[in-house]
């Protein structure tokens, strides 16, 4: 299955080492974070967990759907991920498409509205 721009972004973060996987990790990650990926299939305690991590760390939060983070990662059971470099998350976000949209206030729903 081919890729979108945005989700070869997301390998690339991890190529580069700047891609952290997990709710732990992300909680404990004491340095700068431009942005917060999340998979549309967590759990509701999980994506609010994720907005309060949007708001101590003061970056946006893209929701991916149609794909699982997991898959992207490659990391088994990923629901969140962070992005620790500045210019790729920047062409993360302009490179998002259907399948990743900035979380924008409201509660983050399965089929892509929020």
């Amino acid at each position: 299955m081919l890729k979108s721009k945005a989700e070869r972004y997301v390998g690339l973060c991890m190529k580069a080492g700047k891609l952290t996987c997990g709710f732990n990790a992300v909680e404990a990650e004491k340095k700068r974070i431009y942005l917060l990926i999340l998979c549309s299939s967590a759990s509701d305690n999980a994506k609010k967990s994720a907005q309060k991590l949007k708001n101590r760390f003061g970056c946006e939060l893209m929701v991916i759907y149609g794909t699982l983070l997991e898959e992207v990662t490659g990391k088994p059971n990923c629901k969140l991920a962070a992005v620790r470099d500045k210019n790729l998350a920047d062409a993360i976000m302009s490179a998002a498409d259907d399948n990743m949209k900035i979380y924008s206030g409201g509660i983050v729903q399965k089929d892509g509205r929020d």
